[in-house]
């Protein structure tokens, strides 16, 4: 009834009067090819094969190619140069993981300490004091003096730390020196992934965040090649503690010319400076979108100053701590720990080449995390890394609990270290420490990340601590089991406590958590 009615209403186009037949037929008798004199027909031809050609290089692959290439998406590339600044305090991160890999036995017997297992412990955890330090206030420095000067400040203790470690001739010197680069990287693991989240573009967050794992790869794995001569050679760990205060310089000085947080400078009054950054960084066309979203989101948050530590027991404020909590007790720094008796056991009797390995191993998962965190999102990542690590421990549980051929055991135990490592770079590595910001709101970031690094730091001392004791307890299948079904759980708490934050603005995010939040309480 209404396509009747819609077509009684449709207006009538003017016709034409009729052609009498003998004027068709005339005109028919034109437009035959047969009539056409040759020159005519010719040039016919010609036109259809020139539209021919024409629609066949439309068609062509070729052609598909280079307007794909012509249309290649670059619009990550202004915040590129700024991001990767800030990553370089993840390689220094790297560098120092691995820096006391090998020279830790030089360093014992020239300093007087050989054999000490304890202090030997000493010299390698302190270094997790001071992050811990480091982390707990580094959301307030932040909140006051912006992410960009912040840097510049924590680069004092990273290298006066690296040199005073370099020129060591004391227990108490290089304790000293450890504890004073862990405080500085204590305050860049915090800033490195609020800084990316809040000056990337919403369209390539992830992989740009993602260059905190890649720097800190790298790092692992440039102290690693960097400490090969320090086999042979006992005196090699100053020049590498040495070499640990370049990057230092280096992250000062480019901070001096990477652009501050938009958020942070819209929050403190800086309108115009942030108009500025967002032009430079996210174009011109998002602009005035960009500040009217801070703008409402800092009217009804209020600023940071008005946040309390409380507040970060809160939903969705608490889930950072927990997954970070999940992260540590998967038992990621045991599998690292454990990896070189693993090796070990088919052949690889170096640690620096085992390590190499491992670094290696982790460097691909983060590059593959890198591609596929803005294209499958935050959360399925995160469930699918925590489930293949949980799979993988099960394989060292299996290889190592059942009756099998010894080469089969060892290299089902390899396998299953590579597996989980990979795994874990895909996922719960790099996801975690960006997600948490996504998921905090503008005011308490600082603070809540703060929170989240300081746990981080805490687990993973008890881990480095009671591994080896619960490993001689209950054996090496028991405590990998035990990874193995914490990472299920962690898994399980991602599906069901996170939500998706890929394609979305952090203020969409905020403004979306918190209408979750009003919706439950009324």
């Amino acid at each position: 009834m209404w396509l009747a009615t819609a077509l009684l209403h449709q207006p009538v186009a003017p016709t034409r009067p009729a052609l009498s037949c003998p004027t068709r037929f005339a005109r028919s008798l034109r437009r035959s090819p047969f009539l056409r004199s040759p020159a005519a027909r010719k040039r016919r031809l010609t036109e259809l094969r020139i539209k021919k050609l024409d629609e066949d290089h439309e068609k062509s692959p070729f052609s598909s190619v280079e307007e794909e290439e012509s249309s290649v998406d670059l619009g990550w590339l202004p915040a590129f140069p700024h991001v990767s600044v800030a990553s370089m305090a993840n390689f220094l991160f790297g560098y120092h993981i691995g820096v006391m890999n090998g020279p830790i036995v030089s360093i014992a017997r020239e300093l007087g300490f050989e054999g000490n297992s304890i202090l030997e412990g000493l010299v390698v955890s302190i270094f997790i004091a001071g992050a811990f330090i480091g982390s707990i206030s580094s959301g307030p420095l932040a909140d006051k003096l912006g992410c960009r000067y912040t840097f510049q400040i924590v680069t004092v203790p990273l290298v006066l730390g690296a040199l005073l470690s370099a020129q060591a001739h004391s227990l108490d010197e290089i304790l000293c020196g450890r504890f004073l680069v862990g405080l500085g990287i204590g305050v860049n693991t915090v800033l490195v992934p609020i800084y990316i989240s809040e000056v990337a573009p919403t369209k390539y967050r992830g992989s740009l965040g993602t260059l905190c794992q890649i720097g800190t790869c790298i790092g692992i794995i440039v102290s690693l090649l960097l400490g090969i001569p320090a086999e042979d050679d006992p005196n090699w760990w100053r020049t590498m503690l040495y070499v640990a205060s370049m990057p230092g310089f280096l992250l000062a000085l480019g901070m001096q010319f990477a652009v501050e947080s938009p958020r942070w400078l819209c929050k403190v009054g800086r309108l115009n400076d942030a108009k500025s950054v967002i032009k430079d960084i996210w174009g011109e066309s998002e602009v005035s979108k960009a500040v009217e979203d801070f703008q409402s989101v800092i009217k009804n948050d209020g600023t940071d100053l008005d946040s309390g530590w409380s507040e970060l027991l809160d939903k969705p404020h608490s889930r950072g701590g927990a997954l970070f909590l999940l992260q540590q007790f998967a038992g990621i720094n045991g599998v690292l720990y454990f990896s070189s008796l693993t090796f070990r056991d088919v052949g690889i009797t170096s640690s620096a080449l085992a390590s190499l390995y491992v670094g290696l191993t982790n460097f691909a998962g983060a590059l593959c995390a890198s591609y596929l965190i803005d294209k499958e999102g935050r959360k399925k990542l995160l469930i699918g890394s925590y489930v293949g690590m949980a799979a993988s421990m099960f394989l060292i549980v299996y290889s190592v609990g059942f009756p099998l051929d010894e080469d089969l055991s060892h290299n089902l135990s390899i396998l299953g270290t590579f597996m989980y490592i990979f795994t874990f770079a895909v996922g719960a590595g790099p996801v975690t420490g960006l997600i948490i910001p996504e998921l905090s709101s503008n005011r308490t970031r600082g603070k809540i990340m703060g929170f989240s690094f300081s746990v981080h730091w805490v687990c993973n001392f008890l881990v480095g601590l009671f591994f080896l004791d619960m490993v001689e307890k209950f054996g090496i299948g028991s405590v990998y089991a035990g990874f193995g079904i914490v990472s299920l759980l962690a898994a399980a708490f991602a599906y069901y406590f996170t939500v998706e934050t890929k394609g979305r603005s952090l203020e969409e995010i905020e403004v979306s958590l918190s209408s979750d939040i009003s919706s439950v309480g009324d």
